[in-house]
């Protein structure tokens, strides 16, 4: 079973992610590990496309069983068909950006509104991420993800609203035992 997690940023895409992979006893890939390069300043130095998608793919295929949390939507349509079932995560806008809020001070610290440098990027991620919902961001937004699931070959799990780890648990396992 090849699984992907996909959503806006801090959907709960790594959350449930890694809370399923280790229900079922499966890896878990987390995309940022491929798209980004490891950095003094995380998060700032993207790998090139097609190294990321080597190292991902080597990953992928090296296992019967995986799960791929993150947007693929600008890796290549090659991805299209390579899951089993695809699980889209949307969530409230206000608790979305409150959870992405928690997170960077979870990560950072005061740094985010202390360091010129970590302000900054902390002020340039939230704006990008602001925009998912209602489509002012470019690239990877709502409207861009809508489309992209609209292309996949298998089926497509949607779970909407603020539920909890498990109640998403408890979804995607009825979605497989309907897929077995």
């Amino acid at each position: 079973m090849k699984i992907h997690i996909m959503g806006a940023s801090c959907a709960g895409s790594t959350t449930l992610g890694k809370a399923l992979a280790s229900r079922l006893a499966y890896p878990y890939f987390d995309t940022d590990n491929y798209f980004w390069l490891p950095s003094d300043i995380p998060y700032t130095q993207k790998r090139e496309p097609a190294e990321r998608k080597a190292m991902l793919l080597a990953d992928f295929e090296e296992n019967e069983n995986a799960i791929v949390g993150g947007s693929l939507v600008s890796w290549d349509d090659s991805w299209l068909t390579k899951f089993d079932l695809v699980v889209f995560l949307r969530i409230p806008h206000g608790v979305r950006m409150q959870r992405l809020d928690a997170r960077e001070v979870e990560r950072y610290g005061d740094q985010i509104y202390t360091n010129p440098v970590r302000v900054q990027l902390y002020k340039d991620f939230r704006e990008w991420a602001k925009g998912y919902d209602d489509n002012t961001t470019n690239g990877r937004n709502l409207n861009v993800h809508l489309q992209w699931l609209d292309r996949f070959q298998c089926p497509i799990l949607k779970i909407e609203g603020d539920t909890t780890v498990e109640e998403r648990i408890d979804r995607v396992l009825k979605a497989i035992k309907q897929l077995r």
